[in-house]
């Protein structure tokens, strides 16, 4: 199993958009909620800047994004 990286909010936004995602909306606080028009998947995306997001956090999104973590880190 592939270790799952550590990256900031922005860096996991910049793959989803590579991943055909973009921004929908404001959630609660400082999260964002990213559409993808071709799968019809959402994932909300905690946004804290320079923050660290947690491995189980970055899990939760991957699999929301429907992609495994190997296409995840090709993207």
């Amino acid at each position: 199993m592939t270790r799952f990286p550590a990256l900031t909010a922005k860096k996991v936004i910049k793959k989803a958009r590579k991943a055909g995602f973009i921004f929908d909306r404001y959630a609660k606080g400082s999260h964002q909620i990213w559409y993808n028009p071709k799968t019809k998947k959402r994932f909300t995306i905690p946004f804290h800047r320079g923050k660290t997001l947690k491995r189980k956090t970055l899990k939760s999104i991957i699999n929301q994004m429907g992609l495994t973590t190997q296409q995840f880190n090709r993207l």
